[in-house]
């Protein structure tokens, strides 16, 4: 597979996550899944498990965790569903993670967020989609780096968003102490963090067997969207053009990340941005789809990772 070779598979927006993963055999890998208790998160860990993983899912609410660990257990037959507690707008929450964790790892899915939040802030000062989504995972995946390493072809799976198209990270202000805090402005930057965060690692861990991939899982009605409401909704879709949102059921909304975990023809490929089951074209004016240059830029890549690495004092 050479750097330039545009991936393309035979799955489609409408392919669900077992379907990707069908084929596939999982038995003896080792996989996290943060936020693996609601929304796509559930079937991206259902998959994964369905094709013989050791799953751990990564949650705040250990109780949903363990009904949803049952629930997996139930509908695969594989009893290695495990629930780990892991709040990622938490660094304390997220070391005592890392620090727990023992032995190779396979497959890492960060999968959790928050989207369009009122303005919130953690102890330390840090916008909270920011720290959650970029920061969280970012300290997750360093912290885990070695695990990863000892695993050999170990695969990291960054959930990100078209809604990175709203913004490219604001390195002058990322934390919206300067400007005025727009939701769904540091969602985007937040999911444009996460593209970057794909290149930079790719760069760095390939040399450890390390690739990772940025995807774009589609539009799923799931928790995800609790601070947004109807209205907010409805103009969101009049200011992207009024074309309307075509919904994913959560299965088919998970497929994309379950093909970036597990997909052979991503077998040394990292650094990438997936939507709807293949690899995505670059963004054009006025469309939805896609991905931004900005996200794929490695200048802005390197320089986020030092400014993540100084934010949380590594």
């Amino acid at each position: 597979m050479t750097e330039t070779t545009h991936i393309t598979t035979p799955f489609t927006a409408t392919s669900t996550a077992a379907e990707v993963v069908d084929g596939v055999d999982l038995t003896g890998r080792r996989v996290i899944v943060t936020g693996g208790a609601s929304g796509i998160g559930v079937e991206t860990a259902r998959a994964l498990a369905g094709a013989g993983a050791e799953v751990t899912l990564a949650v705040r609410d250990l109780d949903a965790g363990e009904r949803t660990a049952n629930d997996i257990i139930a509908t695969t037959g594989n009893k290695q569903v495990l629930v780990a507690p892991l709040d990622l707008a938490d660094q304390a929450s997220v070391a005592s993670f890392t620090a727990a964790w023992d032995g190779p790892l396979h497959i890492l899915v960060n999968n959790a967020g928050v989207m369009a939040s009122p303005e919130t802030r953690t102890p330390e000062g840090w916008e909270l989609q920011f720290a959650t989504n970029h920061l969280g995972h970012f300290a997750l995946a360093t912290g885990l780096h070695r695990a990863l390493a000892a695993a050999g072809g170990a695969r990291v799976v960054s959930v990100s968003s078209g809604a990175h198209l709203r913004s490219p990270v604001v390195f002058e202000d990322i934390h919206f102490r300067e400007r005025a805090y727009e939701p769904w402005a540091a969602y985007g930057q937040s999911k444009t963090a996460n593209v970057l965060f794909a290149v930079e690692a790719t760069k760095r861990w390939a040399s450890d067997g390390v690739t990772v991939n940025a995807l774009m899982p589609g539009s799923i009605r799931t928790n995800l969207q609790r601070h947004i409401s109807q209205e907010e909704l409805d103009r969101a879709i009049a200011a992207a053009g009024g074309t309307g949102i075509t919904w994913k059921t959560p299965e088919q909304g998970a497929a994309t990340s379950v093909l970036v975990a597990t997909s052979p023809l991503l077998e040394g490929v990292g650094g990438r941005y997936f939507e709807d089951c293949n690899e995505a074209v670059q963004n054009q004016p006025g469309s939805r789809k896609g991905v931004a240059a900005y996200a794929l830029d490695p200048e802005a890549a390197a320089r986020l990772w030092q400014v993540s690495v100084e934010t949380l004092g590594r």
